[in-house]
């Protein structure tokens, strides 16, 4: 009997990998699993809020994945012989998603400080690149690194990253433009995918500007028959891992026709269009997304209402960049009238030479003042339809049973004081959680 009654505690007892107990909000999100919330659904997120007598907890079990949320008795009463590796007391703090940030450019060598006078002074990003600098110089500057140089320096920058709350990011290549290069930079990228603790989205950008010497046909043509086939190659042998493709769909590099081309020749080796639209001219850039069926769109400065509405009736979310904007004194994207027709907003930081920005704290606030977006709309686009841009909604950003446990911990009582506090989210996150890991924490 005694050994029946040992054998039955034992087999009972649990043990998972985190528990966050006596939190004051838990922030979920949504609550049904959701792809995405657009239009009026974008107007609150769903909290879990704790009693003066019970506080909120979240457990992550030993395969980092959302095992419970609920009040502090709840997970009590639910898992009464369950043993965590790692528990965190979260009173007067809230619990949130892991950020995720869908639009950067992290692999590149050389930084372009010097442009930034350049523009102060009242040169546009056009007038710079046509000067040889912009995108050009870092394609020259990429180039010339090696994948050990680009690694150690992209590590540095998702690090930095974590820290601030990201915890899936968008990364694409772009700063090769031809065969050997590219795949450099997709390999560097692949390396972190498989060695960050941050969750890496990887996205083929050989269209991001036309090689010095050449043409926009020459370069159309490289793409289609010599990159996109080899990169094919590397998706199938297993050596890379591409989640999209991107195109720099613009006046004076990729015009419509080849941005089309481009797309559907990547559509051809499943990978989904998530592409840069309408951000220095009307290009119809979005029509084209809604004809193509694209994942995402992203800058949309110049979009036109026949393209939000084109957006909206096919589900092509829009990544609003605000930190690009700012930093280039742009036009600002129609983000309330994409959202009041339907269109699912997200936020990326664009992290680029030209944007250097990799915290979401602050690109939210900057869609808050600049892009009129409220503090839960700014969330929404931050974590839950930031994923969805991806296409990885089904497992980040939202807090919900059964998804990767990605949570940051701030400690303030309302998670509000994430955007608020501009500029001070490194004294507001206390912990930053890495599927159930904690992967930052400031004492």
């Amino acid at each position: 009997a005694l050994y029946k009654k040992s054998y039955l505690q034992k087999k009972m007892s649990c043990l998972h990998r985190l528990r966050i107990k006596h939190a004051s909000q838990i922030v979920l999100i949504c609550k049904n699993h959701e792809r995405y919330l657009a239009g009026k659904d974008m107007q609150s997120v769903s909290i879990l809020e704790a009693t003066s007598s019970d506080g909120l907890s979240v457990v992550a079990d030993e395969a980092g994945i959302v095992h419970a949320v609920g009040f502090d008795s709840e997970i009590d009463a639910s898992l009464p012989n369950c043993s965590y590796t790692q528990e965190i007391d979260a009173s007067g703090m809230c619990v949130l998603p892991g950020l995720v940030d869908a639009h950067t450019h992290p692999v590149w060598a050389g930084d372009r400080v010097h442009e930034f006078a350049m523009k102060l002074a009242g040169a546009t990003y056009m007038d710079i690149h046509s000067r040889g600098g912009g995108i050009g110089y870092t394609v020259s500057c990429t180039r010339q690194a090696s994948e050990e140089e680009l690694y150690a320096s992209l590590s540095n920058r998702l690090s930095n990253m974590l820290r601030s709350g990201t915890t899936l990011v968008e990364a694409k290549s772009g700063y090769g433009l031809d065969k050997e290069h590219e795949v450099k930079m997709l390999t560097v990228i692949e390396k972190a995918r498989r060695e960050h603790d941050i969750s890496v989205s990887s996205t083929f950008c050989g269209a991001h500007s036309i090689p010095s010497g050449s043409t926009m046909e020459q370069a159309t043509a490289d793409i289609l028959d010599v990159q996109i086939p080899h990169i094919g190659k590397l998706m199938q042998s297993g050596d890379l891992v591409i989640d999209s493709i991107d195109v720099f769909c613009e006046k004076g590099v990729f015009d419509l026709d080849s941005t089309r081309q481009i797309l559907l020749a990547g559509k051809k080796i499943n990978l989904p269009a998530n592409f840069h639209g309408d951000e220095l001219n009307p290009m119809n850039a979005a029509e084209l997304g809604g004809e193509l069926g694209a994942r995402a769109i992203s800058h949309l400065e110049e979009v036109s209402d026949e393209g939000i509405t084109a957006m909206a009736a096919a589900q092509v979310i829009a990544v609003l960049l605000p930190t690009t904007a700012y930093v280039l004194r742009l036009k600002l994207p129609p983000a309330r009238k994409m959202i009041d027709n339907g269109v699912a907003v997200a936020l990326g930081s664009d992290f680029n030479p030209n944007a250097f920005c990799m915290s979401m704290p602050m690109v939210m606030n900057l869609a808050c003042v600049n892009l009129r977006l409220t503090m839960p709309e700014a969330l929404i686009a931050a974590t839950l339809n930031a994923a969805a841009a991806l296409g990885k909604s089904d497992k980040f950003g939202s807090i919900e049973k059964g998804k990767v446990a990605d949570f940051i911990i701030v400690g303030a009582p309302r998670w509000e004081h994430l955007i608020y506090q501009f500029g001070c989210h490194d004294q507001l996150i206390k912990y930053v959680i890495k599927s159930g890991n904690i992967v930052h924490h400031k004492s």
